[in-house]
């Protein structure tokens, strides 16, 4: 029999669709403790690269740290300031930087989303098809072709 000529059209045969999916699935499951703690995903995200830097952080670090254009990363950061989770501020050495700062509100939310990964993670391990030793394979293979597809793009520019 012949293969059909559109197979790579199937969606179940794209490697993008399930990552796509995954993604949003995942993120559903962390909604409502972003719900009692009142952020959202990309605040999350924003949160932890500061929480790990640890010091005011220029806002196109964050940006490239969270493989995001600026012009994304910009408004969100303004919304953070105005919850009081972050602190804009301009580069001593460059005016025209603008570096982000934690606030104690940005600490108080570090402490409950320990606690909400705590939960989240031993809920998904102990309910998920998947063991951990492969859970933790996928992990490192989903940062394999992160890593890939950067330079392919850095290649291209």
């Amino acid at each position: 029999m012949e293969e059909d000529k559109y197979d790579n059209l199937k969606l179940k045969n794209q490697l993008c669709f399930p990552l796509y999916a995954l993604s949003r699935l995942v993120v559903h499951e962390y909604q409502s403790y972003f719900d009692k703690i009142g952020i959202t995903y990309p605040q999350y995200i924003v949160l932890m690269v500061l929480w790990e830097r640890g010091i005011p952080t220029p806002v196109n670090d964050i940006a490239k740290e969270l493989i995001l254009n600026t012009n994304t990363v910009t408004p969100l950061l303004k919304r953070m300031e105005t919850q009081g989770l972050v602190a804009r501020e301009k580069g001593t050495e460059d005016s025209r930087q603008v570096l982000i700062s934690l606030t104690d509100k940005a600490m108080q939310v570090k402490e409950q989303c320990l606690d909400m990964t705590c939960a989240l993670g031993s809920s998904f391990v102990k309910s998920n098809p998947l063991t951990s030793k492969q859970l933790d394979r996928m992990h490192d293979d989903l940062w394999k072709l992160i890593q890939f597809l950067q330079e392919k793009q850095k290649d291209n520019q």
